[in-house]
């Protein structure tokens, strides 16, 4: 190993609404030792989620916040250096709770899984065979329990998650609309990811209500909801009888100091006999390497597209979760560091 220091991206600063560059500030610290028990890991690439914005924030969420001077909460892939477990060697490629840093030294529960598919990219591992496409897959499958022949809508359809929604959709046999911003994103949805029909909310004049009238036209029997807010307000005004609502983001809302008014969603339950269930990953984790292995599957046999927005370098960091809410990636977002 030739490292001599471990640069590290540290939150600096508590955001009020969505992180930007000034939150984050670059230091460098010593290569740490290990102790028994530990995995030293090489990062190679490092995750952005919008979900990041939730990990900082000074409200009550899922998990503990990140604290001021801490490192970075994040996903990564890598290859394990040095070890002082038996279960891991030099050289294994890894997956897990690694940090926006060069180097991490980490106790195997901080590891989500050895990388066994090294026939395909490492990148892959944060996408679609990591958080994003398991997300997906157990998401759709478990909660949204669909058949074939059932019209699945999902919002921010062309994302990470919204992509790999879609097309493990139609895979099972589903119709599939998507809804997204802009029209490079609209034109991904149809051509690459396989969508019946996909809907520009940004669009000049679009009725929303009515272009998901004519989209779908029997109405919504699974909607997976990547957004919250107004564009799910109208989604609940199209759900079908027992339609199933999967709650797995909430990208549209700014900030939750003030809580977003807007349309409430009891009476299409009621009168639809429809459910509503939050997903959240972390309560999923015993599905994922099966889900991983079906991913994977799907990948090599050209069943499933991905795309990713690769930024290079410690230094994209700080400003790529701000990047991520201004619409700039088209794919999964992944920082890059050279080896």
């Amino acid at each position: 190993m030739t490292l001599t220091t471990n640069r590290q991206v540290t939150l600096a600063s508590r955001p009020t609404g969505i992180a930007q560059a000034d939150n984050f500030r670059i230091i460098e610290a010593p290569i740490p030792n290990l102790e028994d028990g530990q995995i030293l890991i090489q990062n190679k690439f490092l995750s952005v989620e919008p979900a990041m914005r939730g990990w900082i924030a000074d409200t009550s969420n899922y998990s503990p916040p990140v604290a001021i001077g801490a490192v970075m909460r994040s996903l990564a892939s890598g290859h394990v250096i040095a070890s002082r477990n038996a279960d891991y060697k030099e050289g294994d490629a890894v997956t897990g709770w690694f940090g926006w840093q060069e180097v991490a030294a980490v106790g195997a529960d901080q590891i989500i899984r050895r990388i066994e598919e090294t026939d395909l990219p490492l990148s892959l591992s944060l996408g679609a065979l990591g958080l994003n496409g398991v997300t997906a897959y157990l998401g759709l499958t478990r909660l949204g329990r669909p058949k074939a022949g059932e019209t699945v809508l999902v919002s921010t359809a062309a994302g990470s998650v919204g992509s790999a929604v879609g097309q493990i959709a139609n895979l099972l046999g589903c119709r599939t609309v998507g809804i997204t911003g802009g029209p490079i994103k609209a034109a991904l949805c149809t051509d690459e990811f396989g969508y019946a029909a996909a809907l520009d909310y940004r669009q000049d004049g679009l009725d929303l209500d009515a272009a998901l009238a004519a989209a779908c036209p029997d109405g919504v029997d699974i909607y997976f909801d990547n957004t919250a807010g107004a564009i799910s307000d109208a989604a609940h005004r199209h759900l079908a009888l027992h339609a199933r609502v999967v709650l797995c983001g909430t990208a549209s809302i700014p900030g939750w100091d003030v809580w977003p008014t807007g349309a409430r969603v009891e009476r299409h339950l009621l009168v639809k006999r429809a459910t509503m269930a939050g997903f959240l990953i972390f309560d999923h984790m015993d599905g994922y390497g099966d889900a991983v292995q079906r991913l994977a599957d799907w990948v090599r046999a050209g069943n499933l597209q991905y795309r990713e927005d690769v930024l290079d370098g410690l230094e994209a960091c700080p400003d790529a979760i701000a990047g991520l809410y201004r619409g700039e990636n088209l794919g999964k977002r992944l920082i890059r560091l050279e080896p």
